[in-house]
């Protein structure tokens, strides 16, 4: 195990042990290398390394901190990298989000209230039967991500909110190169809606994974 590496480890059993819990700042420098074993330059390499992925937060002239470790500022790392995703990866992001959104999907048939029920319905029949393709992808990315928000679940709340961006572009582009997707796209919202008034979670996943399979489907059609 490199140098490095090994500090992290180290770092990273102190929290998951509780020795250092979220907010807590770090120990000086010499006495946590001291402590841990370490050389000053291996350690200030992890906590470089940790406060890249959001683990640590150094605060010049103050101190380094764990970070508060909630999934979302964990997750921005997730974002980050999708950012660089190449055309033929879409498909990947796009399978990743068929499995993991039905479930979410499923979860809030349970627990979404009337009031937001009520507020998806409201923003649907503002769209209209024709909307332009950029204010459908709009509408579609908040549809999915406040009953994905419903769910819960803040863990895949903030994973299907780092996958949306790299499908966004596919979501356009469909929408402007396939004759039927802007209603087939409207009727499925529909249908996801119905069954979660229903609390159907079972209906809500089946719409859900062929809301998604059908742009996978349509991607992998043209690629």
């Amino acid at each position: 195990m490199a140098v490095t590496d090994e500090a992290i480890e180290k770092i990273k059993e102190m929290i998951v042990s509780g020795a250092l819990r979220p907010g807590d700042r770090l120990p000086k420098e010499s006495e946590l290398a001291a402590e841990l074993g370490l050389s000053r330059n291996s350690l200030r390499e992890a906590v470089r390394a940790l406060s890249l992925i959001r683990i640590l937060d150094v605060r010049q002239g103050d101190g380094t901190y764990v970070t508060s470790l909630d999934p979302q500022i964990l997750l921005e790392a997730l974002s980050f990298v999708v950012d660089f995703h190449r055309d033929d990866t879409v498909l990947e992001f796009l399978a990743v989000r068929r499995i993991l959104e039905p479930a979410a999907t499923a979860l809030a048939a349970h627990r979404i209230d009337t009031a937001e029920l009520d507020a998806l319905e409201a923003a649907l029949d503002a769209l209209g039967v024709d909307p332009p393709v950029e204010e459908l992808v709009a509408a579609d990315l908040d549809f999915h991500r406040r009953i994905v928000g419903a769910s819960g679940n803040t863990v895949l709340c903030s994973l299907l909110d780092g996958l949306s961006g790299p499908t966004t572009r596919a979501r356009v582009w469909r929408g402007l190169t396939q004759e039927d997707a802007v209603s087939r796209t409207l009727y499925e919202h529909r249908a996801i809606l119905a069954a979660l008034r229903d609390r159907d979670a079972e209906a809500a996943r089946s719409w859900a994974t062929v809301h998604i399979a059908s742009v996978e489907q349509w991607l992998r059609s043209v690629l």
